[in-house]
């Protein structure tokens, strides 16, 4: 009889294991959505804008940029892991990195910035001016495929 007892905790113990691997693996998922602000020569960005709360997200925090990228093709779909070059009017490069979805906020100083956003080989580039404030949103369009 004292195997039963055993038993229960073997099983009891398998059974919490698997849950507490659900749990975290849950936690992962719910948190790879989490979009996270980085900084890069003095840039501070962030890139997401993939499904509703992503969006919320960047939604809620875009006071805090001066400049918001939204990539998609000429249909009004939109694109993501887009190479966004940020240079100033000296030609000097700012920022140059990947988009995790289609919106992509940066702050920068107040001035005039050249931008070039790549999708899928091509190249489109846009002129901006910055303010210290107000947010300047740039539409940034590739042809359907």
């Amino acid at each position: 009889m004292k195997r039963l007892p055993e038993l229960k905790k073997s099983v009891l113990a398998r059974g919490l294991a698997v849950t507490l691997l659900g749990m975290a693996t849950l936690m992962s998922f719910a948190s790879a959505n989490d979009a996270v602000i980085q900084n890069s020569g003095g840039v501070t960005y962030i890139s997401g804008g993939v499904g509703l709360e992503s969006i919320d997200q960047l939604t809620a925090i875009s006071g805090d940029f001066n400049l918001k990228l939204v990539f998609a093709l000429s249909s009004g779909v939109y694109v993501s892991a887009v190479r966004v070059v940020i240079a100033d009017t000296a030609g000097k490069t700012l920022l140059s990195t990947a988009s995790d979805g289609p919106w992509f906020l940066a702050k920068l100083p107040a001035g005039n910035y050249r931008i070039v956003a790549t999708f899928a080989g091509t190249a489109v580039t846009r002129q901006a001016t910055v303010g210290a404030a107000k947010l300047s949103v740039i539409n940034m369009r590739w042809a359907s495929e």
